[in-house]
């Protein structure tokens, strides 16, 4: 073979390792995703079709050709044209209560006293050598006549054993007299900021409102560490399959918190969790003097507070009587004495101050406060939790003061058969305003109270933008004019959520530096019927770059 054939039988050998080159010379990344619909959330809501992630942060965000030209990833994954959105942050909830719940006798939806009594004989006969018989979530308000249940049947059928049964709210439960017993509480225990219920001749009904729940609650057993720990990990499987990657857990303790902390730290527990403090002395003295939490999946920033107490058992506190119980107005849970003084002390450090505020009058007053200890301070991203019923006067407040509005949606329309009985027509027209509270921030930061409400994020996004519950009810919506556009909906469960908890540069949304926390689902949000968005499935949700929930095994 002459010399002049070499150069052409070695062209071969260049290109292969020009090839090789242009391989090797792609970006390493750990998965990309292509083929797909991605909402963003960025701050145009842009749409891209693939994106690439790294060490547990997006990289980039753009078209499967781009990215795939450029990217070399260890795991590359299709799609198959399916919907991706930045992990659902649901912005108000009790994790860790909802965790030791799961053993409670499950009470929602029971259509009558008798459905209720029959569960808790269930639950009994399943677990016959529990200390205490614990249930939560009934409404007396889905019962014929909608009359608050008595104690005679409890003391009748569990004479022996103390029982706790907590109303849908969590701020109202009825016990028979052998809690009653435990607790110390007699016909004549003072109460401040709750009711014992009495009847008429003066005899203990069994219910105990707000405050007067806790002499009982500190009564019932704490679960060992192991048992709450295989709680936490079990609620995180039921939260992370409805696409969940964030939680505000609304009222915490310092041990509640560094036992979570500890789950993360052993990689077990993967949610991200803003948690905020229950303001006891004990947490204000540590806190206050250590300063605010910041960490990858921890945050502890805030004080969760609370001014009244909820509609439906007529805790929360009103300006004006209720209408269907005119001599009853509701009760604050503290002073405004109190309330003005912590709200002084939270201001001097830097932690949030976020109060529960249901009522008309409680939100006046709290947003009052707010105003006097900011003092022209906007961006503190102190919170009113629920903003349930607000005066027209009192509306502007929220952006006067720069006041973040954190509201649940599926309370309007779980509450909508009977709030107006509460509040009356006019009233009620004032109530659960999200999108006139949107208007006044700029944002809403939305949540679903869970295990009030159930935990699955997508269901707050249909009672958002479709006043409508599960039923599809009522068939125009439930006051639309408060209806929030399905953009808006979004960005209330994922960045609007981690603004809320000063985390928005962190997480929430499908862009460069961003935590790669997402969730792949069937169905198109933005654009599917309305009557579908309460069956969008999830396929799949990730958090930091690790696929935690799938429906393939």
């Amino acid at each position: 073979m002459t010399s002049r054939f070499r150069p052409l039988l070695a062209l071969p050998l260049l290109l292969g390792g020009f090839t090789a080159c242009q391989t090797t010379s792609r970006q390493a990344a750990d998965v990309l995703v292509y083929n797909a619909t991605v909402y963003t959330v960025d701050s145009t809501f842009s749409q891209a079709q693939a994106f690439a992630v790294q060490d547990g942060k997006f990289v980039a965000v753009g078209t499967a050709e781009e990215l795939r030209g450029k990217f070399q990833a260890k795991e590359e994954i299709d799609a198959k044209g399916q919907f991706i959105y930045p992990g659902f942050y649901d912005a108000h909830c009790h994790f860790y209560r909802y965790a030791l719940g799961l053993r409670d006798a499950d009470l929602v939806g029971t259509g009558s006293w008798q459905q209720v009594v029959q569960k808790l004989q269930q639950q009994r006969q399943q677990y016959p050598q529990a200390a205490w018989l614990t249930g939560r979530g009934w409404d007396q308000n889905d019962w014929p006549g909608k009359q608050f249940p008595t104690k005679d049947t409890l003391d009748a059928l569990f004479p022996n054993t103390p029982v706790f049964i907590v109303r849908v709210d969590g701020h109202a439960a009825l016990v028979n007299q052998k809690a009653l017993d435990l607790a110390g509480i007699t016909a004549r225990t003072p109460i401040s900021g709750g009711t014992i219920t009495k009847d008429a001749a003066g005899r203990l009904t069994g219910l105990l409102v707000d405050n007067a729940v806790d002499l009982v609650t500190a009564k019932i057993p704490e679960p060992t560490p192991a048992e709450a720990n295989a709680a936490l990990l079990e609620a995180q499987q039921r939260c992370v399959a409805v696409g969940l990657t964030s939680l505000a857990d609304a009222g915490l303790d310092k041990a509640n918190i560094d036992q979570m902390a500890a789950l993360q730290q052993q990689g077990k527990l993967k949610l991200r969790l803003y948690t905020m403090l229950n303001p006891t002395a004990a947490n204000k003295q540590f806190y206050f003097q250590n300063g605010p939490v910041y960490q990858d999946r921890l945050t502890v920033n805030s004080f969760k507070v609370y001014a009244d107490g909820a509609l439906g058992s007529r805790g929360a506190c009103l300006v004006e009587p209720y209408h269907d119980k005119p001599k009853e107005t509701g009760f604050l849970l503290s002073t405004e004495k109190e309330y003005r003084q912590l709200a002084k002390d939270i201001a001097a450090s830097k932690f949030q101050m976020n109060t529960h505020a249901i009522g008309d009058s409680a939100n006046r007053i709290i947003l009052n406060i707010y105003g006097e200890a900011l003092k022209g301070q906007k961006d503190r991203r102190w919170r009113i939790e629920h903003a349930q019923v607000i005066t027209p006067a009192d509306m502007p407040k929220f952006g006067q003061f720069g006041i973040v509005p954190s509201v649940q949606p599926t309370h309007a329309t779980s509450d909508m058969y009977w709030a107006g009985e509460r509040l009356g027509a006019e009233r009620l027209k004032t109530a659960y305003t999200y999108e006139q509270l949107r208007k006044q921030y700029g944002q809403v930061a939305l949540g679903s109270d869970f295990p009030v409400e159930d935990i699955n994020p997508l269901f707050g996004f249909h009672s958002a933008v479709a006043r409508q519950d599960a039923k599809n009810y009522p068939a125009q919506g439930f006051q639309m004019e408060n209806a929030l556009s399905r953009p808006d909906a979004l960005r209330g469960m994922t960045i609007w959520a981690a603004h809320a908890a000063f985390e928005d540069k962190q997480k929430g949304s499908i862009r460069p530096g961003m935590a790669a926390d997402f969730v792949i689902l069937d169905t198109d949000l933005l654009e599917a019927p309305k009557e579908k968005l309460r069956g969008a499935k999830v396929q799949q949700t990730w958090i930091a770059g690790e696929k935690v929930f799938s429906t393939k095994k």
